[in-house]
């Protein structure tokens, strides 16, 4: 198993003492910063992130006792342990009072001081997992019922496991953050960080700092050390949404690191290896942006290992009723609501809508729709509401899409119209439409229409 790098500070008055640990800690792979004052520690703290702090007890001035009560005072929440080789037990417990994680009697051997790194590592993953599944918990479920989605599931399973590089697309709203959570989720390095940017949200100028990090000085502002993501992510994955926004200057630093799995900090003087997967995402047509020169065909090649492309939301119609009741028990949970239910009428008419913004246009809809409910329930007054423009021939004359999709809209639009008129009698709404009661059951499960549970629904009404 791979060891966990960690970044420490070394806090201690004697100087062999910092010589021999930071060496020791360096030939074990880890990452080690000096310090011989509890005053200067603090102000490292402070401008730096490390993973673990030891620190002497007995030292000049202030000793690491009130370094400790410093740090929790300033709310640095580093685990520390403390060292000396003058120690007894009222020293180690008020130590353990401040917060302190272990205590160590000096001299300490290299075997001991690598165990406790390893197992303070160990122990700060486990709590960022456990509140990152609470955190997630119910947020990043792939709700799906249909034939698209089954197909989209099915390469999923498929490629998860694997370290073959995928890229993502689909329009925006479509989930693309979801599927790379779930492709990690499913991969050998689940138990490792997830760890996404999205390239269109970041400054160019700001990017490299981001992906690669930074030294200390490297340019005005940088006041410490800082870990880019690609670091960040050791052992797991780094998700790069929006891909095709990345500027060309830093497609090529990207294609570099792909090809030597290393980076370089901004200002650093070597290379730093690292063990990522790398997804990316994005709503851009990439090949066209290869021939238009906005994309490097290198690095295409390099990312389009395995394309998955996310089908837009009026293409999976037949997940909506499914998707509305999840967003529905989401948004009742997180702000302690009562549950509050769709009509059959309310779920069809939202089906028929075009949706630009897809899944997450949908969920902020359910949302806004709760919110409007005053009866308890949310049925078709309160869907004509929040949609003013739902009337019969306004799915074609607004919205977005294909012709296919606006006529199977206005279809859609048509049936429920005369439901509502016949009082949801499908026989006498099948003789006003001249057709066919059976073509009437098909032609509305193929428009995602479910004739009997309206039906029910008006019947217990």
């Amino acid at each position: 198993m791979a060891i966990e790098k960690a970044n420490l500070l070394i806090v201690d008055d004697e100087a062999n003492t910092l010589a021999s640990l930071s060496r020791a800690f360096r030939l074990a792979g880890h990452e080690a910063t000096v310090c011989d004052n509890a005053v200067k520690a603090l102000e490292l703290a402070r401008s730096q992130s490390f993973d673990l702090i030891f620190s002497d007890v007995v030292m000049p001035g202030k000793d690491g006792l009130a370094l400790l009560e410093d740090l929790r005072a300033q709310g640095i929440t580093t685990p520390v342990v403390m060292m000396s080789g003058q120690a007894h037990i009222e020293m180690a417990v008020r130590a353990t009072r401040l917060g302190a994680i272990d205590f160590l009697e000096k001299p300490i051997s290299t075997d001991k001081l690598l165990v406790t790194v390893e197992n303070t590592m160990r122990l700060q993953r486990l709590e960022s997992e456990n509140r990152q599944l609470r955190q997630r918990l119910g947020k990043h479920e792939i709700v799906w019922q249909g034939e698209a989605m089954r197909k989209i599931m099915a390469q999923i399973e498929r490629v998860a496991a694997s370290e073959t590089r995928v890229c993502i697309l689909g329009e925006t709203g479509t989930g693309k953050e979801l599927v790379a959570r779930t492709l990690h989720d499913r991969s050998t390095r689940t138990s490792a960080p997830f760890i996404t940017l999205n390239c269109a949200a970041v400054p160019a100028e700001l990017i490299e700092s981001e992906l690669f990090g930074h030294e200390k000085g490297s340019f005005t502002g940088a006041a410490g050390r800082h870990l880019g993501k690609f670091e960040q992510a050791e052992h797991g994955t780094i998700f790069l949404d929006e891909i095709g926004d990345m500027p060309l200057q830093m497609q090529a630093k990207l294609l570099r690191v792909l090809e030597e799995n290393e980076v370089e900090r901004v200002g650093g003087e070597k290379p730093v290896r690292v063990d990522v997967r790398v997804l990316v995402a994005t709503h851009r047509d990439l090949s066209a942006q290869v021939r238009d020169g906005k994309f490097r065909q290198d690095l295409f090649h390099r990312i389009y290992v395995f394309p998955l492309t996310l089908p837009s939301l009026r293409e999976r119609r037949e997940d909506i009723p499914a998707l509305i009741e999840h967003f529905a028990a989401q948004v009742s949970a997180q702000n302690n609501w009562r549950p509050v239910p769709f009509t059959p009428e309310a779920v069809a008419t939202l089906q028929a809508q075009s949706w630009p913004g897809n899944v997450r246009e949908l969920r902020n809809m359910v949302e806004r729709l709760m919110l409007l409910a005053t009866e308890g329930v949310v049925d078709l007054e309160t869907v004509r509401l929040a949609l003013p423009a739902t009337g019969s021939g306004a799915v074609i004359a607004g919205g977005s899409g294909s012709l296919a999709d606006r006529v199977q809209g206005f279809e859609r639009e048509v049936i429920l119209s005369e439901l509502r008129r016949s009082q949801y009698n499908v026989a006498a709404a099948a003789r006003a439409l001249d057709m066919e009661r059976s073509h009437l059951y098909k032609k509305a499960e193929q428009l995602g229409i479910d004739l009997r549970a309206v039906r029910k629904e008006q019947d217990t009404n």
